[in-house]
């Protein structure tokens, strides 16, 4: 027992990257990742979940039903994914998709490689102005710019190559991994962790004050969060940190990319 399991901890060690998946930008997050899954493996993934999702969007009638809403959530996207390049060189030339799906769910996401989608429900619950959705939105992507489905997705396989070894030992048949459904539970079933909502915060509140939207909307966003959250849990919250610590976590970094935004937006 005890040789196995040292041949798969060498296992992990030898599959396993620390990578910097984004440079630190103003707000300076620079924390290391450990990978053992690849970019390209689940990225193949969330094209699949995504296609997933919009079929069954487009079956039942929900996607891109308002032709105006669906443009103005893209031109917001157009302008983040513009600045993108400022996390990773690589990021603007993602197949990047945005879609707007109907539904009462407070949720918006952004999968790995670029998939966005974001419901009606948070939009008209929330009554977002522009800024206000650029500062969910922003959040979302540097999600995906900090390739954090990737990460959890590692961490779940090394899970996994742990119980091979256990059912190795028992003689016990070992299942295959399928990162497509893996990619819909990241989406939606398995919450990231407060590092990562922290993290995604920081980089989505510098992303919108590059493209010119008013980084004070992420702090007006979550105060509109925490009205409706005494009434109900959405799904977008997940098990996100608390409304005041991510607040006044917020107002410091609103400080910071103040200037950028003081740059960037639009003069009248």
């Amino acid at each position: 027992m005890q040789k196995i399991y040292l041949f798969f901890s060498a296992l992990l060690l030898v599959g396993c990257q620390s990578v910097q998946t984004t440079q630190p930008g103003m707000v300076g997050v620079d924390r290391s990742q450990a990978m053992l899954v690849s970019s390209s493996s689940v990225n193949e993934g969330a094209v699949k979940a995504y296609r997933q999702v919009l079929a069954e969007a487009q079956k039942k009638n929900e996607l891109n039903q308002e032709p105006a809403q669906v443009e103005r959530i893209r031109a917001i996207a157009r302008r983040l994914i513009a600045q993108t390049g400022v996390f990773r060189p690589d990021a603007p030339r993602w197949a990047w998709e945005v879609n707007v799906i109907t539904s009462k769910e407070l949720n918006a996401w952004c999968m790995p490689g670029g998939k966005i989608a974001f419901y009606t429900g948070i939009l008209d619950k929330l009554q977002l102005t522009d800024d206000e959705a650029a500062a969910i939105m922003g959040h979302e992507i540097a999600h995906a710019l900090r390739e954090h489905g990737r990460e959890r997705a590692s961490r779940s396989m090394a899970q996994g190559i742990f119980f091979s070894a256990v059912s190795i030992m028992a003689r016990l048949p070992a299942g295959s991994v399928d990162l497509s459904q893996q990619v819909m539970d990241l989406t939606f079933n398995l919450p990231n962790s407060r590092t990562d909502e922290t993290e995604a915060d920081h980089i989505g509140v510098e992303l919108a004050a590059r493209a010119g939207f008013d980084p004070q909307a992420a702090i007006r966003v979550w105060e509109k969060m925490k009205r409706v959250s005494r009434d109900q849990s959405p799904q977008f919250l997940s098990t996100h940190p608390s409304h005041d610590t991510r607040i006044a976590d917020l107002q410091t970094m609103v400080q910071r990319v103040q200037p950028l935004y003081e740059t960037a937006r639009p003069k009248p």
